[in-house]
Formats: structure tokens, C-alpha cells, sequence
């Protein structure tokens, strides 16, 4: 990178790109998630199940995200793996109110770990326990215990309560994988 460019990205100017993969079972609120975050007239009205996947362009903190959302129905989590490898971050949606599929959700989360593209990679995992506005709706806590993540000692991670439809919680949790994506590529460029 030449003088200029170093100067445009002190300055803010340049942004730098990262590739996202938004996984967590269906209905768990992850297209919602992802619609709060855009633009006001990026937006849609109509939220609807996602099927295969969905590519959404955010910006962030000078940082320009590519947001895979990955559907969470069975026949299409196979789909996942092929974007471990080029991901620089995952956000792994939880609906912090359906305690029976946690169980479900845990399996995913152990398969996501232990395939070699995440494994041999310190790839940050933002965690929204989202619902919370449900009354049905555990803590953080008890989703973090439930999902086993004190467990994960190779990857950063962070848990972060949400509710999609309001935004409560969004931004803190992107707040943070932003950053740590940005440590990342930072760390890469030297």
C-alpha cells in the first residue's frame, strides 16, 4: 500500500472489505437482524424465510461487509461449510425463547468448529441471543451455558442480547466483530 493509501485509511477514507457468514437455525431472527442494520432505503417491509442464501452489502465502521445470511432450515446447512473458508467473521444468531432447539443449535455450532476452515483460523463469532423481548426468553447467560461457548478457546467471541426488530443490541455486537475483524486484517497486512 502506497503512502496515499496509507493516508486515506488514517483519515478514514478507505475501506476495507470482510466477508461475514450469518448462520443460526431458521426462525432464529438472522434476515431480520441483518435488514435493521441497512440503510433506510435498503430496508425491506417484508421479512421472509431465507432460502439457500442471501448476499447483503453493509457498511460498518469504515469497514464494507459482505453478509452472507445462511438459511437455518436442515436441508440447507450443509451450505454453511462452503463459506468458512473466505469468511473473516461469523454471526451465529440464537432465539434466546426456543430452549428445545437449543440443543440443535449447540450440534451446529460444535460442526461449525471443528471444520478445518474455522479450526486452524482465529475467526471471531459474534453471538446475538436474540427474542429477548419474548416472554419465553432466557438470559445471555443461561444461552451462553445452554449453547456450551465457554468451550470455545481458539476463537474470540462475544454474546450480546438482541432483539431484531427493535435493534436493541445490534449495534454492540457489530460494534465489536467489526473491530475484531479490523485487528485482523490489520494483523494479515503486516
Amino acid at each position: 500500500m502506497g503512502l496515499f493509501g496509507k493516508f486515506a485509511e488514517w483519515l478514514g477514507f478507505k475501506k476495507e472489505a470482510a466477508n461475514v457468514i450469518v448462520i443460526g437455525l431458521d426462525n432464529s431472527g438472522k434476515t431480520s437482524i441483518l435488514n435493521h442494520l441497512k440503510n433506510e432505503d435498503q430496508k425491506s417491509l417484508d421479512i421472509v424465510p431465507t432460502v439457500g442464501f442471501n448476499v447483503d452489502k453493509l457498511k460498518v465502521n469504515s469497514l464494507s461487509i459482505t453478509a452472507f445470511d445462511m438459511s437455518g432450515q436442515g436441508r440447507y446447512r450443509t451450505l454453511w461449510e462452503q463459506y468458512y473458508r473466505d469468511c473473516h467473521g461469523v454471526i451465529f444468531v440464537v432465539d434466546s425463547s426456543d430452549k428445545l432447539r437449543m440443543v440443535v443449535a449447540r450440534d451446529e455450532l460444535e460442526q461449525m468448529l471443528s471444520h478445518p476452515d474455522i479450526c486452524k483460523r482465529r475467526v471471531p463469532i459474534l453471538f446475538f441471543a436474540n427474542k429477548m423481548d419474548l416472554r419465553d426468553a432466557v438470559s445471555s447467560v443461561k444461552v451462553s451455558s445452554l449453547m456450551g461457548l465457554d468451550s470455545i478457546k481458539d476463537n474470540p467471541w462475544q454474546i450480546c442480547t438482541s432483539n431484531a426488530l427493535s435493534g436493541e443490541g445490534l449495534h454492540e455486537g457489530i460494534d465489536w466483530l467489526t473491530g475484531q475483524m479490523k485487528d485482523s486484517l490489520a494483523q494479515r497486512r503486516k
